[in-house]
């Protein structure tokens, strides 16, 4: 599959990648959450060539999850702000921060922290139930057709049709 591809087919996952799944996108979203808006700023922050920051900004604004606003005329310079698209990403950002801070750490330790707003409090991000509000992980979650979905092959080896499950010994 190509990766021009990913944006038609009937998976959310592979439709999601194809706006934001290249490490300069990545690292751009990050960037933004952390208010950087300016081109300039990207570009020194992430040592990233013009043409490449041009090509992602353009990207996501396209996309709806930045916009461009003036800041200043003769010349017209612009910055970047996340859209609420924009902003409903946070929890891929900080997903991925948090898997980092697990598995990537050095010995100095975390090379940020969050604070919630709200009580004051360093904090680990967790994934909760809408419905009951207990945490979820992979191990808690089975997953089942939707109304939209169309291809068994987005669903897992056991609950596709005609699929041979090979049970793999614990040593893998």
């Amino acid at each position: 599959m190509r990766w021009d591809d990913l944006k038609d087919e009937n998976c959310s996952f592979a439709r999601a990648l194809s706006v934001v799944g290249d490490r300069w996108t990545l690292m751009i979203l990050r960037d933004c959450f952390l208010k950087v808006r300016r081109f300039e700023d990207f570009q020194s922050r992430l040592g990233m060539g013009r043409g490449i920051l041009a090509d992602r900004l353009k990207k996501l604004t396209d996309e709806f999850i930045l916009t461009k606003i003036a800041y200043q005329q003769n010349p017209t310079r612009y910055e970047y702000r996340l859209t609420e698209r924009g902003l409903d990403l946070f929890p891929v950002i900080i997903s991925l921060v948090h898997w980092g801070d697990v598995h990537k750490i050095d010995k100095k330790g975390k090379p940020v922290q969050h604070v919630h707003l709200g009580c004051g409090q360093t904090f680990e991000p967790i994934m909760c139930c809408s419905e009951c509000g207990e945490p979820v992980d992979s191990r808690s979650v089975k997953v089942i057709p939707g109304p939209g979905g169309l291809n068994p092959v987005h669903l897992p080896l056991d609950r596709q049709p005609n699929a041979t499950v090979i049970k793999r010994s614990s040593n893998g």
